[in-house]
């Protein structure tokens, strides 16, 4: 029966470098995502310290929202999560891939 449970690491390294536990992710209630938030929740679904269908249910984000993140901070890093910069990053993006 053990070997059905996954193992969960208790901290994974965020975005910044620090040591990122449950304790210190964003709270379940955040409204405003700024950049280092989001990071955070894609870093510790990367780590696997939560599943992205315990962060949508967590955040009240949809999957889409989520998977925009992961995307986002794959292609560009930290910046590409910037609102103001999506369209920036999404052109070089697409000028990247063209060539």
């Amino acid at each position: 029966m053990m070997e059905n449970q996954k193992i969960r690491p208790s901290q994974v390294i965020g975005p910044l470098g620090e040591p990122l536990t449950l304790e210190n992710l964003p709270p379940p209630n955040t409204t405003r995502w700024v950049v280092r938030r989001k990071a955070e929740v894609v870093a510790a679904v990367n780590g696997g310290l939560l599943t992205i269908d315990e962060v949508c249910e967590r955040y009240g984000l949809t999957l889409e929202e989520f998977a925009s993140w992961q995307r986002a901070v794959d292609r560009s890093g930290m910046q590409g999560l910037r609102v103001t910069r999506i369209q920036h990053y999404r052109e070089l993006y697409e000028r990247q891939q063209k060539y």
